[in-house]
């Protein structure tokens, strides 16, 4: 499984982050068409929940995500530095 970040827009300023783990970025892309112009529910890292209309959503971005582990500076992706 592979880790994305989905960042939903509203203005310039206003944005919320959601993170996914799916196969592949393809099927990331799938799932954010799917949700268009409804209502989706999830838990952020700090578990908050949030309720999205993504109609009211300006501009999605998606991208894989690699973690880094803070306390040794060493991403637990395949990218390792």
């Amino acid at each position: 499984m592979k880790e994305f970040k989905i960042t939903y827009f509203f203005d310039e300023e206003h944005y919320i982050r959601r993170f996914i783990h799916l196969e592949s970025f393809e099927k990331a892309e799938e799932l954010v068409q799917s949700e268009r112009d409804q209502y989706i529910a999830f838990r952020d890292s700090r578990d908050i929940y949030h309720e999205l209309n993504t109609r009211n959503v300006r501009v999605v971005q998606i991208s894989e995500y690699h973690r880094v582990d803070k306390s040794t500076k060493k991403s637990s992706g395949p990218n390792e530095s």
